[in-house]
């Protein structure tokens, strides 16, 4: 077998390596980079070269005075708790070479993927402003892809290597790539963190879960605007069925004694 000038093909470890003549389909494997991870129930060993963070719907709509919710009288100042704890702990993450995957609702300008049912839950009496309506601040599309309502908040400056996914509900896995795009990169365990605590982020955390992936909410980089006790079920939830609960000085201090 002729394995000389042998090429990737593909995103390692989901790789090959080919030639005219050869095609290496044994998929090399991660180097392992263990870690132990303090939380609330249980010490965890970690393989951080499998691991990759999960940021939900940290956009303006749902953190900006001048978003989505701030403008249909929804208190945004609990979600924005979040932004500070994910400030520090995101530029440690691409340290340590684990990828941040901003997974954030960017609908169709058309709305064609979007049931008249989820609609209604936004726009319960179709006059006020619902799913791709303007915003009365700014004229912005209600979380349209591309648009100011739909971006990062400022506060949280992405990066080059970070990678992006579309999401159009409450789960980040529905009709979306995100499953695929892990399991090309190789991971299994994944760190979440974002808004709405016990909506968008439970609910991308819950079918993660179903979908086999080791699952660990980020306390204190996720936030909600329900009232608390929607958070303490959350977590209480996490906990009991679907993963474990650590905060951010738990994930900086695993990163740091990788060996």
């Amino acid at each position: 077998m002729d394995a000389s000038n042998l090429r990737p093909l593909g995103t390692p470890p989901n790789a090959w390596w080919v030639n005219d003549q050869v095609a290496d389909i044994s998929r090399l494997e991660l180097q392992p980079r263990l870690a132990n991870l303090a939380t609330q129930t249980k010490q965890l060993r970690v393989d951080l070269s499998k691991t990759a963070c999960l940021v939900v719907d940290m956009q303006n709509d749902f953190c900006h005075p001048d978003g989505w919710l701030a403008s249909i009288g929804v208190d945004v100042a609990p979600a924005r708790q979040a932004i500070g704890p994910l400030r520090s702990l995101l530029p440690e993450l691409r340290s340590a070479q684990i990828p941040v995957v901003w997974v954030n609702w960017g609908n169709r300008s058309d709305l064609l993927n979007i049931s008249a049912g989820l609609r209604h839950v936004y726009n319960p009496s179709g006059a006020g402003v619902g799913l791709g309506d303007p915003l009365p601040t700014n004229g912005a599309p209600v979380l349209a892809k591309g648009s100011w309502a739909a971006a990062v908040v400022d506060e949280l400056e992405a990066q080059p290597q970070d990678i992006w996914v579309d999401k159009y509900r409450m789960s980040g896995f529905w009709d979306t790539p995100l499953d695929s795009i892990l399991r090309n990169l190789g991971k299994t365990t994944l760190l979440f963190a974002g808004v709405n605590m016990d909506q968008c982020v439970m609910a991308t955390l819950q079918d993660a879960n179903f979908l086999g992936y080791d699952c660990i909410l980020i306390r204190d980089c996720s936030a909600t605007t329900s009232p608390d006790y929607c958070a303490q079920a959350t977590v209480y939830n996490v906990n009991q069925c679907f993963g474990f609960v650590a905060d951010s000085a738990a994930v900086a201090k695993a990163l740091g004694r990788d060996s």
